[in-house]
């Protein structure tokens, strides 16, 4: 699973550079969700789709796909950072999107993490959640059906790591740290 930022500035040869090196990895299935640099994939998604399809890479936006009775939704979104892609306002307008999320899920990937849960920034003299609210609030409604069992998130360079909390396992699978350099190892779960 990709969360996102595969891409620097979501160029044509950056996407087909990363398509490239993610489809050739030895993994049986492979499930790619944008992030906020991934900016082919918002401003001409029929492009980037055509890019994806002569590859083996699952594509999730705002979609699920069910794996080996595993049922996965994905959605690139997260609160407005700078002028990115797949930026949406915090409050109703991200909440309308996390509404899309099905109830009965098993994993869950988002490019952005729920707020509180991986998502500190240190600031100069103190630190701050920069996670969603709205995200926290609907992954709790779910959690609260028993079957989600995981949510897996990037966006936060330095959260990086994995958490539990309500019977949900979260990962911040970032693997640049806030140089963008790629120092961070992948992270490995079993269900």
């Amino acid at each position: 699973m990709h969360s996102g930022d595969a891409t620097v500035k979501g160029t044509d040869i950056e996407v087909i550079e990363f398509l490239r090196w993610f489809s050739q990895l030895p993994h049986k299935r492979k499930i790619f969700v944008p992030g906020n640099h991934d900016w082919l994939f918002e401003t001409d998604t029929r492009h980037a789709r055509l890019l994806l399809a002569d590859s083996n890479i699952i594509y999730l936006q705002d979609s699920s796909v069910e794996i080996d009775g595993l049922k996965i939704y994905g959605s690139p979104w997260q609160p407005r950072f700078f002028e990115w892609a797949f930026n949406l306002n915090r409050g109703p307008e991200l909440a309308e999107k996390w509404k899309l999320i099905p109830e009965d899920i098993d994993i869950l990937i988002t490019h952005g993490p729920p707020f509180g849960i991986l998502d500190l920034v240190p600031r100069k003299g103190w630190d701050e959640n920069t996670g969603c609210e709205e995200l926290r609030k609907r992954v709790e409604q779910i959690a609260e059906f028993g079957r989600l069992k995981l949510h897996v998130f990037g966006h936060i360079h330095c959260g990086h790591g994995t958490y539990e909390e309500f019977g949900v396992k979260f990962v911040n699978s970032s693997i640049c740290d806030e140089e963008y350099k790629p120092t961070q190892p992948p992270i490995v779960v079993d269900l």
